[in-house]
């Protein structure tokens, strides 16, 4: 499983053969959420707080991530993304 960034203690990754919609998942210590990234809303266990910065980077990497979605079920493959800074 591909991570494509790291933020404030939080890993964003993609799956290979993943279903639809486009979404990515985000982990931290043990909790993790599922994000779709056309809505860029986390449902899971990560904290408010760490939602709302794994939400607020799926906004400003949008096209981003869509982008990715399209290589990753073409070519199992994905490029890294910026994190939040």
């Amino acid at each position: 499983m591909p991570s494509i960034s790291r933020f404030f203690g939080i890993v964003i990754y993609m799956y290979p053969d993943d279903h639809n919609p486009p979404h990515f998942h985000a982990l931290c210590d043990d909790r993790s959420c599922i994000v779709d990234i056309n809505k860029a809303k986390a449902k899971g266990d990560l904290t408010k707080r760490e939602k709302k910065l794994v939400e607020a980077w799926a906004e400003i990497h949008r096209n981003e991530l869509l982008n990715n979605w399209d290589l990753m079920m073409r070519e199992n493959r994905v490029n890294d993304i910026e994190p939040l800074k």
